[in-house]
């Protein structure tokens, strides 16, 4: 059984570990805005992840997103929810990785 984020130690992943996964969640949450709304209808785009703990993992992953008044069918907050989501389950996959990883040796 793989732990779940909640059971992980922040103190088993290194600084490179903790960093890669910070820059994955982003970039998964960046690129599933991309997917659903052309560049030219996102007007602002903040991600933030944030890491912290010591005897576990606790992550905050933040998304806002402001669109183009011209993309009037697609909502801003669903998105930004949808792309949190993504993000978290990239994290427990890469989690899933480095626990299989370390397991092994």
């Amino acid at each position: 059984m793989v732990p779940s984020l909640s059971e992980r130690s922040i103190s088993d992943l290194s600084y490179e570990e903790l960093e890669e996964l910070c820059d994955l969640a982003e970039e998964v949450a960046r690129r599933y805005i991309a997917s659903r709304v052309p560049r030219e209808y996102i007007s602002d785009l903040s991600i933030s992840i944030d890491l912290e703990g010591s005897e576990t993992i606790n992550i905050d992953v933040d998304v806002e997103v402001r669109l183009s008044p011209l993309c009037r069918s697609i909502d801003a907050k669903e998105l930004a929810e949808g792309s949190v989501r993504a993000a978290f389950n990239a994290i427990e996959e890469y989690l899933r990785r480095v626990h299989v990883h370390v397991s092994q040796k």
